[in-house]
């Protein structure tokens, strides 16, 4: 006899695994919201966000606790490999989904460029507002010009900033060609760049899963994601690019998605 579980069997099994994963997570952000949150929140606001905590404010190290709190209500375990850079740095990354804020955000503050429909979805595009988020309005050469100078002022205060210079999401089966106009706010600024790969699951197979899908909104993703099964989120801080160590935007932009290619098939 064929004791081999049926298709329908594993589908029903899975789907009550899901089930199972909401029953205990929707409490726990709900919690999570209620409480950490508006804690984080007093942190972020004067005079608390001022005070110093090691080498990084109160308000940072808020937003760092409640990200990796977050992350792993949804079931990721973070992995770090390497570290961040001190001071202002320019961080630049592969994209992949919402959820990469978070993994960042979780390692170091951080104030990101984001296109500007972020700041409509729900929760998120409050949250990445309050978190220093530069919104970019695509396709305008008005609002690019606007977020490279408050990127240069930004890093010349001592403050760092995140991108994804791939400028949108590509479904995980690939890293995109890395816009160079965004590393210019670096070079004026003169303060180094630090590429970090993101890769999720076991050697980066669940970036796929966790992209979103075919006309898949932010909500359905942040519920599909909220019932998957625990899985690892690796952050690869990698070596970092010198002011002035490589002449010109261009090749910043080559090199910097030169070193997250090499990470993500290593």
């Amino acid at each position: 006899m064929d004791h081999a579980p049926t298709r329908a069997a594993r589908r029903t099994a899975g789907g009550l695994a899901r089930t199972f994963r909401y029953l205990y997570r929707v409490p726990l952000l709900l919690l999570h919201l209620l409480l950490p949150l508006p804690l984080t929140l007093l942190c972020l606001a004067p005079p608390l966000s001022r005070i110093a905590w090691g080498p990084e404010t109160l308000g940072d190290r808020a937003v760092r606790a409640w990200s990796a709190g977050l992350l792993w209500i949804f079931g990721f375990r973070l992995r770090r490999f390497g570290t961040p850079l001190p001071g202002a740095t320019l961080f630049v990354a592969n994209h992949v989904s919402w959820i990469d804020i978070e993994t960042l955000h979780s390692q170091r503050m951080m104030g990101f460029v984001a296109k500007r429909e972020i700041a409509g979805w729900p929760l998120v595009g409050w949250l990445a507002a309050q978190g220093q988020t530069i919104f970019h309005h695509r396709g305008s050469t008005d609002s690019l010009q606007d977020v490279l100078g408050q990127m240069v002022e930004r890093l010349r205060q001592g403050r760092s900033v995140g991108v994804f210079p791939e400028g949108r999401t590509r479904g995980g089966e690939e890293v995109g060609p890395f816009h160079a106009r965004i590393f210019l706010a670096a070079v004026e600024a003169q303060v180094p760049v630090q590429p970090v790969a993101l890769r999720y699951g076991d050697r980066g197979d669940a970036q796929t899963l966790v992209a979103f899908g075919p006309r898949e909104s932010f909500l359905a993703n942040f519920l599909r994601l909220l019932g998957e099964r625990p899985r690892a989120a690796e952050v690869h801080f990698l070596a970092p690019i010198p002011p002035g160590g490589v002449d010109g935007r261009r090749r910043i932009a080559d090199l910097a998605r030169e070193r997250i290619v090499a990470a993500m098939e290593s």
